[in-house]
């Protein structure tokens, strides 16, 4: 059965304007975009293959703990997303936790990936050890 998701984003990253910051239990601010490099055109098939272009790697800021990392038209947007210490606490030490996961999905739902500190990307696979690990279960009303 093929996948029935939507291809294109279904939000946008809403960010916390900065009057509304300090109150704010989950802050979303914006890093400075950067251009996304040209990507070589493949070469004919050979009998050595070509090593992979490295990608531009994610630079997250000291104590944050997730970068929301969006490519469009050619240019990367960045958001940083900072939660209030007692939950940035919980989510530095388990990740797999519901406020930690809810902010990665809206991140994945406009479109972005998720990266972590290191520029390690979150991804389903990811998402999956962490469902293992708290045996979340999902039900889905048919």
């Amino acid at each position: 059965m093929p996948d029935q998701r939507p291809t294109t984003p279904t939000a946008e990253i809403q960010v916390t304007p900065p009057g509304e910051r300090a109150d704010a239990p989950v802050v979303r601010r914006e890093l400075p975009d950067q251009p996304i490099p040209p990507v070589a055109s493949i070469p004919a098939p050979s009998a050595r293959p070509a090593p992979a272009a490295p990608a531009t790697p994610v630079v997250v800021p000291a104590d944050a703990i997730y970068v929301c990392v969006v490519d469009q038209s050619g240019t990367r947007h960045q958001t940083v997303i900072e939660f209030v210490p007692k939950v940035h606490q919980l989510c530095r030490r388990h990740p797999e936790m519901g406020p930690c996961q809810y902010e990665r999905n809206v991140c994945r739902n406009a479109g972005g990936r998720v990266f972590a500190a290191g520029g390690q990307e979150i991804t389903m696979a990811t998402e999956a050890e962490y469902d293992r690990k708290v045996m979340r279960v999902r039900f889905r009303a048919n």
